[in-house]
């Protein structure tokens, strides 16, 4: 990547308008700041760095319930390469781009965390509102000033949620030309990441993440961009238990678990009343039932502030039977449906085992 060359004294000239705290981070030995960030204007980047580039956080495979297709094609057109680039070349190159659709609060986010923590990748967060803009033509700079920063601080995961409402369908020409021109930018932008991948491991490494729970109102050139389309469905009754114990366990620290009497069987059948809950609405339930206890001591006039942690009673198989008629599944039959006919057609199926000559048997005309 092309650089321009700093000043002697290396005082304000030598940031090139940006602030210190910005300059840092983007340049963090001093050295000088990348041509395509000096062709956008400093205070676009500082607002890039400072709303939309999130601090460095641990998210572990074992922090998402279930999933494991899902998990298993992320690790290998996103974080291998972002690790190994120089074995993604040629025939073995992967996409840039990479599509996660599905129901909401199925952990489309959680999976695009997990993708820059494993490959100790810089992750941005984008949405419509993170390139909003009352003046005309800034949301086309601010899409610019975005992917300059991601390619300075590569490698890098560009995750662009609800990635629908930015890249809409082309319709009759009723778009406002704002919007228009911001899509086209995004478009020109999601190119130049996606379509130079596996050519050399000199550049940048820029992974864009986009997840949407509508998919079928994607802007055709958008999906062909992201040419890894990935359903994540509704966790199965052993990812709805999984959450249930990490969440009471407090993430395996002593100081936030809470205590309950839940057995086998009473895990057994909450993961059998809960069939259609998202990841989401499993973490509202459990959240409700642990202030069960809470609520009959405030019932009972008790001061909350005069009780310690261990001195409020278990969590019962009763309290989320109660629980349950307070959150109810967020996610409709119908909407199951059309994800599940979406993935037919465009979803990255599972394949056949690994090291296996059939592959996978249904597979009858191969």
């Amino acid at each position: 990547m092309a650089m321009h060359a700093c000043g002697e004294d290396g005082g304000a000239e030598h940031m090139h308008g940006l602030p210190p705290v910005i300059y840092a981070r983007i340049c963090p030995n001093g050295e000088p700041v990348p041509d395509a960030i000096l062709k956008c204007e400093p205070h676009l980047v500082e607002r890039i760095c400072g709303e939309v580039l999130e601090a460095p956080r641990t998210v572990t495979w074992d922090d998402i319930a279930g999933l494991e297709h899902a998990k298993a094609v992320v690790q290998e057109v996103a974080v291998w390469p972002l690790k190994a680039p120089h074995l993604f070349k040629g025939a073995r190159s992967v996409p840039g781009g990479l599509l996660l659709f599905g129901p909401p609060g199925t952990g489309k986010t959680l999976l695009g965390r997990a993708i820059a923590s494993q490959a100790g990748a810089t992750f941005f967060s984008i949405s419509a509102s993170s390139l909003g803009s009352k003046w005309i033509g800034e949301g086309e700079k601010l899409v610019r000033a975005l992917f300059a920063v991601a390619g300075a601080l590569s490698p890098s995961v560009v995750f662009v949620d609800e990635i629908d409402s930015l890249l809409t369908a082309r319709g009759d020409g009723g778009e406002h030309e704002s919007s228009r021109r911001l899509k086209t930018e995004l478009l020109v932008q999601m190119e130049g990441v996606t379509g130079g991948q596996g050519n050399d491991d000199s550049g940048p490494r820029v992974l864009l993440v986009g997840a949407t729970n509508r998919p079928q109102e994607l802007d055709e050139a958008a999906r062909r961009r992201l040419a890894k389309q990935v359903y994540i469905p509704l966790p199965c009754a052993a990812a709805r238990r999984q959450i249930v114990v990490h969440m009471l366990g407090g993430s395996g620290s002593a100081s936030q678990s809470v205590s309950n009497t839940l057995s086998n069987a009473d895990l057994d059948k909450l993961c059998a009343h809960t069939d259609g809950y998202s990841g989401s609405d499993m973490k509202h339930l459990v959240q409700e039932a642990a202030r069960a206890p809470l609520r009959e001591l405030r019932a009972a006039n008790v001061d909350l502030s005069e009780i310690k942690a261990d001195g409020v009673r278990p969590i019962t198989l009763q309290d989320f039977r109660r629980a349950a008629k307070q959150v109810r599944p967020s996610v409709t039959a119908a909407d199951i449906a059309a994800h599940e006919e979406w993935n037919k057609k465009h979803g990255a199926q599972a394949g056949g085992k690994i090291g296996t000559e059939g592959g996978d048997e249904s597979d009858g005309e191969w």
